[in-house]
């Protein structure tokens, strides 16, 4: 039985960022391909995370935020959710920490389709990139 109000095959998204108009932006690019949940701060996505009682699929959480910052948020959301993928996105172009955690990085400004095409590949079954690597 899924959550009521989600297509059986919707992918969630737990969207974190304390900017309310690249809130708007992203979910509104978003929200016709995927369940968008919004939060405004690494604690308010902690709870939201507890009280949601379906999967969530992916954290898009920005990297630098006042309080708890994005690489504190998905090291503590990786605990609560294992199999969640983590995509952390940040105006300045330093995603090495990001990568070496095994989660991926996107740097702002990006546009609409590299946004979908990368949540896309990250919540498919089986990656695009991990397809390319063992030749299928």
């Amino acid at each position: 039985m899924g959550t009521p109000g989600l297509l059986p095959t919707q992918k969630t998204i737990l969207l974190v960022d304390d900017d309310a108009g690249v809130q708007a932006t992203v979910s509104r690019n978003l929200k016709d391909y995927y369940n968008i949940l919004i939060a405004s701060s690494g604690v308010e996505a902690l709870q939201r995370s507890r009280d949601f009682a379906g999967e969530i699929h992916l954290l898009l959480t920005d990297f630098i935020m006042a309080g708890m910052n994005g690489v504190e948020l998905a090291s503590q959301i990786t605990v609560q959710r294992p199999e969640i993928k983590v995509l952390l996105m940040s105006g300045y172009a330093n995603g090495t920490l990001a990568l070496n955690e095994g989660w991926h990085f996107l740097t702002k400004p990006f546009n609409p389709l590299q946004l979908r095409l990368l949540i896309a590949d990250l919540t498919s079954p089986r990656p695009m990139s991990e397809q390319l690597t063992h030749g299928r």
